[in-house]
């Protein structure tokens, strides 16, 4: 026989490499035994093996085997001069602008936010931005960690960015629709933060580890891509965007429930917070949330490698839960009567009592959030894959006295 095993990358304990029709994950040292997992010879299948691969052995540890040999069949790995130091340095620049972005940020909470009120004031209002730094802070940790975990860094960084935008848009609106005397210094700083925070996502984002490019497949390993909808889980699909779509509308209606009580015993019901009762520059930027969040589910479960894809859309639920969070501070807070045009003087005389909830839309809201995170969780697990036992058509089937693999004769060459 004349089966070959070329071992591209090596690590603490494992080897990847190439079968004849398959790619395979190999003991350290141990090529000529039987691969305990493999996946098809075709780009998804590479994805897969890399993915796995990069999963199970140890940090740091992955290092190329055989760069000239396996570049002269048009698909192993051939590493450039200098890309090691360049992701680095790159990395480290991506890391530092979120940093930047995270402090410029917190450093938005304490002055004049809108018509003279900071976010530190209000609970409701501090508690979902806070939220937000905590996010770009583990992005920047992960970018600056770097190897696998830099590009899962990059699109956590990213979903965040890409929601909070119609929010911080939407803040932004209402210093349009009620004038400039409206915007304070920490609104300026949080936009400024928002920006840095975007921008060091971005540069994360933009560079890659590896890179396919003809078959080619370079140093670092294969970088996560969008693959077309028949090559990605139509399950999967449905449900991101079905979830991504039903948190999208539950985000638009009332969610606050008042009750005003008189001593009487008097009861009147009132919503707040409907998305669409607000003026036209805060309605955009909810808008802008909405179609974000569905556009990220989306792309997210098309993501390859999935985990990556994870990445991306706990981004973006990650602003999405903060305003449920928000929404639920806010309820154990009392409500004034100023906030219904009624004076506190006037509210005493009349013995009048305000208790606070939220509609029931809030809770389907709610229940659309848990699945976009169970979406998650979906996307973290990989896909069981293909081994041994489950032979591709014309090998032997196991059992068989044919079964062992590699045959008697076969070579094994493990490219030095």
């Amino acid at each position: 026989m004349a089966e070959n095993v070329t071992i591209w990358y090596r690590g603490a304990s494992y080897a990847l490499g190439q079968g004849p029709g398959f790619y395979g994950i190999w003991p350290a040292g141990a090529a000529q035994a039987q691969p305990f997992e493999w996946w098809p010879e075709n780009p998804e299948g590479w994805y897969g093996a890399w993915s796995r691969f990069t999963g199970i052995e140890v940090a740091g540890t992955i290092v190329p085997v055989g760069q000239h040999a396996a570049a002269a069949t048009g698909t192993g790995p051939a590493a450039a001069p200098g890309t090691v130091a360049s992701t680095r340095s790159r990395a480290v620049l991506a890391a530092a602008l979120l940093a930047a972005g995270v402090v410029c940020g917190i450093a938005g909470l304490f002055p004049s936010y809108l018509a003279g009120a900071s976010l530190a004031q209000k609970s409701a209002n501090l508690v979902p931005h806070v939220i937000y730094f905590a996010a770009w802070s583990a992005s920047a940790a992960l970018i600056f960690l770097g190897g696998t975990r830099l590009r899962m860094g990059a699109l956590l960084g990213i979903g965040t960015s890409i929601v909070t935008f119609g929010l911080f848009f939407a803040d932004v609106g209402t210093v349009i629709a009620g004038g400039a005397h409206l915007i304070g210094a920490g609104l300026v700083l949080g936009i400024i933060g928002w920006l840095a925070c975007a921008a060091g996502s971005a540069v994360a984002l933009q560079f890659r580890s590896g890179q396919v490019r003809s078959g080619q497949v370079r140093s670092g390993g294969a970088p996560g891509r969008l693959l077309g909808h028949a090559k990605g889980s139509v399950l999967t699909l449905v449900l991101a965007a079905v979830a991504g779509l039903g948190a999208a509308i539950a985000f638009a209606p009332s969610w606050d429930s008042y009750t005003l009580r008189t001593a009487a015993g008097a009861t009147q019901s009132v919503t707040a917070g409907n998305a669409f009762a607000n003026p036209a520059p805060m309605i955009a930027g909810d808008v802008a949330v909405m179609v974000a969040l569905v556009a990220v589910a989306v792309v997210a479960a098309l993501w390859r490698p999935a985990r990556q894809g994870a990445a991306l859309l706990a981004g973006a639920i990650v602003p999405m839960a903060a305003q449920a969070i928000s929404a639920l501070v806010l309820l154990g807070q009392a409500a004034p009567p100023t906030q219904f045009g009624i004076s506190p003087a006037a509210a005493a005389q009349l013995g009048l009592t305000i208790s606070s909830g939220v509609t029931p839309v809030f809770w389907v809201y709610c229940a659309f959030v848990v699945a976009l995170a169970v979406m998650v969780a979906r996307l973290l697990i990989p896909t069981r894959p293909v081994a041994l036992d489950a032979m591709p058509p014309g090998w032997p089937q196991a059992g068989s006295a044919q079964a062992a693999w590699p045959a008697a004769g076969g070579s094994v060459s493990a490219q030095p």
